[in-house]
């Protein structure tokens, strides 16, 4: 049985987009210092069964919201199924990556290009420093600066080219919602959330960003996770597990998440968004209110918990310390509402 912390608007019709209002968000994670409770994060948490039943759900998991970098996976199935040529699998897995700018991430995104005789000015992404904070540092000590390739989107930039050019579209326009290829992209988005898209804004490293409920990426999720191999979703969903370091990066928390949960399909998104699935179809998202990312990764642990990970398993990842002169005073965790329900 579903397990509700908050009332929520009945289900639209299945195929309507969600509905655009305000978001009914609720606590989350606390975060505790010296015992008492100093900062509340709020959001949106749904666990679906293997059936896809909603097996919890805390907050709005129904209304319209951007999942920013979320959706990457989504859209790779989508440049697959608009004629991406075949790719290896870190590759494929860079296609749906957040990279952290390590050199991995910019040979892989420079091999996309060229597979389609094309250059890094050809990408239309904003440039930008890498995003991990070591590798940052360091391309800053070497007086590097700002980049189009360094930008954590550069590998689904690379497809979209690549895929635009196989196609026979054109390139200097790639980006524009209207362009076949951004088409194709949100009928994918469609089909795989199951809603028709509520918007379609601009995310920040220019692409389009379309508009889902968190219930419907979720579900998303749970197709690729499920998806039999050798299909399109299944290609990205194996490409993901096998090479999470593609996916985000060697330091990254979600890398570390689907390496120590076998089977585990995993994105993260900027504004405190998370997807995770497992191979029978048990999906988490997450979605953190005020955009903070220290909460999402404790949320989805608790979330995880109700999919019967093993809470050793996901120990290392239930809880972010927070730190008083120097030292561990307190730990910011998700609320005892998403932690006592567990089945």
């Amino acid at each position: 049985m579903s397990k509700t912390i908050t009332t929520l608007p009945p289900h639209r019709a299945p195929g309507e987009p969600p509905e655009i209002r305000e978001p009914a968000h609720v606590p989350v994670a606390h975060v505790v210092r010296g015992g008492l409770v100093e900062g509340v994060h709020h959001g949106s948490v749904v666990v679906l069964a293997a059936d896809g039943s909603v097996q919890f759900r805390a907050g709005d998991i129904e209304a319209a919201f951007y999942p920013r970098s979320a959706l990457k996976p989504l859209q790779a199935v989508g440049l697959l199924r608009a004629g991406l040529p075949p790719l290896d699998d870190p590759l494929l897995a860079l296609v749906a990556a957040s990279h952290s700018g390590e050199e991995r991430h910019l040979a892989g995104a420079r091999d996309i290009l060229a597979l389609g005789q094309l250059t890094e000015d050809d990408l239309r992404n904003v440039p930008d420093l890498p995003y991990d904070p070591a590798v940052r540092d360091e391309w800053i000590r070497r007086g590097l600066g700002p980049t189009r390739l360094a930008q954590n989107c550069s590998g689904k930039h690379a497809a979209m080219l690549l895929t635009a050019r196989t196609r026979g579209w054109r390139l200097d326009d790639y980006l524009d919602p209207g362009h076949p290829l951004q088409e194709e992209l949100a009928a994918t988005v469609a089909d795989l959330t199951g809603r028709r898209i509520a918007r379609v804004t601009v995310d920040g490293c220019g692409a389009p960003l379309f508009s889902v409920s968190l219930h419907g990426l979720t579900r998303a999720a749970a197709r690729l996770a499920t998806a039999a191999p050798g299909t399109d979703e299944g290609r990205v969903a194996h490409a993901m597990r096998t090479h999470p370091e593609m996916v985000s990066g060697s330091a990254r928390d979600v890398a570390r998440l689907v390496r120590a949960v076998p089977g585990l399909l995993a994105k993260d998104g900027f504004e405190g968004v998370q997807i995770a699935a497992l191979p029978d179809g048990r999906a988490v998202g997450v979605k953190i209110a005020d955009g903070a990312d220290r909460a999402r990764m404790p949320v989805t642990a608790a979330a995880l918990a109700h999919c019967g990970v093993d809470p050793d398993v996901l120990a290392p990842f239930a809880a972010a310390p927070v730190i008083g002169g120097g030292a561990p005073v307190g730990a910011l965790r998700a609320t005892e509402a998403l932690t006592s329900h567990r089945t």
